[in-house]
């Protein structure tokens, strides 16, 4: 994210009115929702957390338990458990 001067984006009445509101601070303007990506779509990330979960799925239901998946993954029992039931909810759907 960079920074830009409003005076030199923003027309005249739009920036008088903003100082209105603001001065001297910076704002962050969102983007629009429909430009907005989920969370680690560009990077991949998101792929990846995916088909490691479904992994843990298959490995539990081939006789994985849940301690060794602890170990393999090294992810809280918590989480295993997590993980397995939301694998399995989104396979029953």
């Amino acid at each position: 994210m960079s920074y830009v001067n409003g005076k030199d984006v923003l027309p005249p009445g739009l920036l008088e009115e903003l100082q209105g509101y603001i001065q001297g601070e910076l704002l962050y303007i969102p983007k629009k929702n429909e430009e907005r990506v989920k969370w680690g779509e560009i990077s991949g990330s998101r792929q990846e957390i995916a088909s490691r979960n479904e992994e843990i799925f298959c490995c539990h239901r081939s006789g994985s338990s849940v301690p060794e998946l602890q170990k393999k993954y090294h992810l809280s029992e918590e989480s295993i458990r997590k993980i397995i039931s939301k694998v399995r909810l989104a396979l029953n759907r």
